[in-house]
């Protein structure tokens, strides 16, 4: 069993920065996948970021240039180095792990771009 513990979220405005970062936790011994997702109003999940245990990143379209998914294999956790944010980039975010064969998810993150 994997528990997925995000923090860092919060409102910010359009330009600024914010950083996430999710801490896996549970009888672990090493996570192959780890990333970043989002879901905003009305829209489907999808994926913003994800890296692979030797360092191999995907990253969405809409995010590319902006922002930088990196992890700490040591310390099981993920990090989300959100720039230039967008108000479309408001969204609860959440970190997902591939672990064994199954998938865990966070309790998600609250991401408000505003002025």
């Amino acid at each position: 069993q994997v528990q997925l513990v995000e923090s860092g979220g919060g409102l910010v405005q359009p330009g600024e920065s914010l950083g996430l970062s999710c801490a896996a936790s549970g009888s672990i011994f090493r996570i192959n996948n780890m990333g970043w997702y989002r879901q905003a109003p009305g829209k489907q999940r999808e994926l913003v970021a994800d890296t692979m245990r030797g360092g191999s990143t995907n990253y969405g379209d809409s995010v590319k240039g902006r922002f930088t998914i990196s992890r700490d294999n040591a310390k099981n956790t993920v990090y989300l180095q959100m720039n230039s944010l967008k108000p479309e980039d408001t969204a609860v975010y959440y970190c997902r792990a591939e672990y064994l064969g199954r998938t865990y998810w966070g309790q998600g993150t609250q991401v408000t771009v505003s002025s």
